[in-house]
């Protein structure tokens, strides 16, 4: 169980449980049963605690009817991310990018098994995304998330792969021969995978260890960025992802010895 009276002082039980429905929704718990069950209280006290956390926007309901986390908690997670000395670092990059392409531009970081959207510059000509900075999406939707992930195991990729596509458990191995691919060349092709009628090339971010930190993507409409076209934008997606790495503090290996 995720969620104990125990845990909190005497007469704060009522905030610990809503807070514990808020992280449970984060991390992908979002039924009302499910949610009742997670911190451990009755139906009709959960739904009154989700009701009034939908009322004040922490939480929001899907057209599903499952739950999602709210507007004012996406915000507040974009403004602390502001502080992030990453974003000064990549601005200046990203807008290079953004301008040289004319494409829609995002910087993406981790947060368990989702990628949180820190940047979004809009492209040339308007794009209707469901993509919002400070949005939490699951990591193997997006390809901004699946460049998250590159370095991992295939059995956490499959792992990633269930949690967001339960309604399609067939397409798994070509899900992971095409990552297998994507690690290969460094770079991730979303192919109308989260959103019909969109591409996406994305490439990781790594630190002074070498550690993947972050993703940057260039978004266009499926037929202003076909396939050739993706392939052709991809080494420059790398380089500005490498550009940004080396300010982290990150080296590429050279095959010429010391």
């Amino acid at each position: 169980m995720a969620y104990s009276d125990q845990d909190w002082p005497q007469g704060t039980q009522t905030l610990g449980r809503g807070l514990s429905i808020i992280l449970a929704v984060k991390a992908g718990v979002d039924t009302l049963s499910e949610l009742a069950l997670e911190i451990g209280c009755t139906r009709s006290t959960t739904q009154r605690l989700t009701a009034a956390l939908l009322q004040q926007g922490w939480l929001r309901l899907k057209s599903t009817g499952r739950y999602g986390l709210g507007e004012k908690l996406t915000t507040l997670t974009a403004q602390a991310q502001t502080a992030s000395p990453l974003l000064g670092l990549a601005a200046p990059l990203l807008q290079n990018l953004n301008e040289t392409t004319g494409k829609m531009v995002h910087l993406g970081v981790r947060s368990d098994s989702h990628v949180i959207y820190l940047m979004r510059l809009e492209g040339r000509h308007p794009l209707a995304l469901r993509t919002r900075t400070g949005q939490h999406v699951p990591l193997a939707r997006t390809g901004t998330g699946r460049a998250l992930v590159l370095d991992e195991s295939e059995s956490d990729w499959a792992r990633l792969y269930r949690a967001s596509y339960r309604h399609m458990p067939a397409g798994l191995p070509s899900w992971i021969n095409r990552m297998r691919f994507y690690r290969a060349s460094d770079c991730v092709f979303d192919l109308e995978d989260d959103e019909i009628g969109v591409h996406c090339v994305a490439a990781p971010v790594r630190d002074a260890t070498g550690a993947i930190v972050a993703s940057i993507s260039v978004t266009e409409r499926a037929g202003e960025m076909p396939l050739m076209r993706m392939k052709a934008l991809a080494p420059q997606i790398r380089q500005t992802a490498s550009q940004l790495s080396a300010k982290l503090g990150w080296h590429e290996l050279s095959d010429v010895a010391d």
